[in-house]
């Protein structure tokens, strides 16, 4: 059962429409968790190993004395590591009875999707042959997965707003590298769009899926027209350009040049480029004394400076740490004062008392009268807001002349469900 640590009390996650499809395919997951649980070297032998196993079809069994002559060039003792972390993670089934090792079905299942990801990771834009490898095979099976049409839907549109910012960037090398990148998926793209046009015409599939798969369509013909978006910018580039001279060079051939150069090259061009006036700092007073101060008492006294770090020390313990504990006294006064207004009293009488900080103190409180994110905390303060009282202000001042206070808003503290005076 899935640990409850993740979810908020009262979550059952049987419950969850998104999470159950992985529960229920649990033992499938548990294949390619065993797979790459652990660090990257680990995982890569354990892959080697396994697909080696798995390569052999006519002889799909394994004697332990095959293993061994098989990888020989593993160290004895780690390749019976990774051999008992397949067996025992149920990828790799030992029989008894024949005393052979054999590929398990979900340890199959693993290698074949593996397979299929290393074969499109190995050209650009092979995540969207990828994607659409996946809905081939569902559509010939019918069984096209609304999952799989959300992926595709998703990449496609990242990459039309990849390939829409580079149109408006304006620059020639970004619309250039896009307009590679487009080549690479265009093969991809054209596939994709006849497996739409089958997939959108099934009269079995159900709404949300031929809506989905309507989209991809939709984009894919956006995607189709972007060549010529791309070679229209590039023309309009091409007459913006600024020849030098004769020479048939163009800035952007300058630019491709120069950022084939490496930095020192680059640096290295600057040297006759560029000029400063040279300025005799010593023959002005104010900068010799700032040279002088610093050669003769910064940089001494930046030699001199201890930077390094103090001995470590035990933190005190917890329970020698000083604890202050909030005064509460005039929050709960007030509270007692409160809670005695049975009808309605004037602030300039509920308010007022001791000093001014006092006053002021009641007057900050009395705002959270009512207040419902108060109200649903714990505590004395929560006990003053859920209190059935409100402050109601007129928005002008009256006399007090007492408790150091001169004026106030005048208002008055009224009992809730009481008709207020017009």
């Amino acid at each position: 059962m899935l640990t409850e640590k993740y979810f908020r009390p009262g979550i059952e996650p049987e419950d969850l429409p998104a999470l159950f499809p992985l529960l229920r395919a649990r033992d499938a997951l548990g294949a390619f968790i065993a797979l790459f649980r652990g660090e990257d070297d680990d995982v890569v032998i354990r892959l080697l190993v396994l697909r080696e196993i798995a390569h052999r079809g006519e002889q799909p069994l394994w004697s332990p004395q095959e293993l061994r002559a098989h990888f020989a060039y593993l160290d004895e003792t780690k390749l019976q590591t990774v051999l008992h972390r397949l067996r025992d993670t149920g990828i790799l089934v030992w029989d008894p009875e024949s005393s052979l090792y054999q590929v398990s079905p979900h340890g199959r299942m693993a290698l074949s999707a593996l397979s299929v990801l290393l074969r499109f990771s190995e050209e650009e834009g092979g995540e969207i042959g990828y994607i659409t490898s996946q809905l081939a095979a569902g559509q010939v099976l019918g069984k096209v997965a609304n999952e799989d049409l959300q992926h595709l839907l998703s990449r496609l549109n990242e990459l039309e707003d990849e390939f829409g910012r580079a149109v408006l960037s304006g620059s020639e090398l970004r619309i250039r590298r896009s307009e590679k990148k487009l080549s690479s998926v265009l093969n991809w793209v054209e596939k994709g769009t006849e497996i739409m046009k089958v997939i959108a015409a099934d009269p079995d599939l159900d709404q949300a899926t031929h809506r989905v798969a309507q989209k991809i369509g939709q984009v894919q013909s956006r995607m189709l027209r972007m060549s010529s978006v791309f070679q229209r910018t590039l023309n309009q580039l091409e007459r913006q350009k600024v020849h030098l001279g004769q020479s048939g060079l163009s800035t952007s051939d300058i630019h491709r040049w120069l950022r084939e150069l490496d930095m020192n090259k680059l640096c290295s061009l600057l040297n006759d480029g560029m000029s400063f006036t040279m300025q005799l700092g010593s023959l002005l007073g104010d900068i010799a004394l700032d040279v002088a101060e610093f050669e003769l008492v910064d940089r001494i006294r930046a030699e001199a400076e201890d930077n390094s770090l103090p001995p470590s020390q035990e933190a005190p313990p917890a329970e020698a740490m000083p604890v202050t504990e909030e005064d509460l006294t005039r929050l709960t006064n007030f509270l007692s004062d409160l809670g005695k207004i049975e009808m309605d009293v004037p602030l300039e009488v509920a308010i007022p008392a001791e000093d001014f900080g006092t006053s002021s103190y009641r007057m900050s409180l009395a705002a959270l009268l009512g207040d419902p994110e108060s109200s649903a905390l714990d505590g004395v303060v929560a006990d003053l807001a859920r209190l059935p009282l409100a402050m109601r202000l007129t928005g002008k001042s009256i006399l007090v002349g007492q408790f150091e206070i001169e004026s106030m808003s005048a208002g008055a503290m009224e009992r809730k469900g009481k008709k207020t005076e017009p």
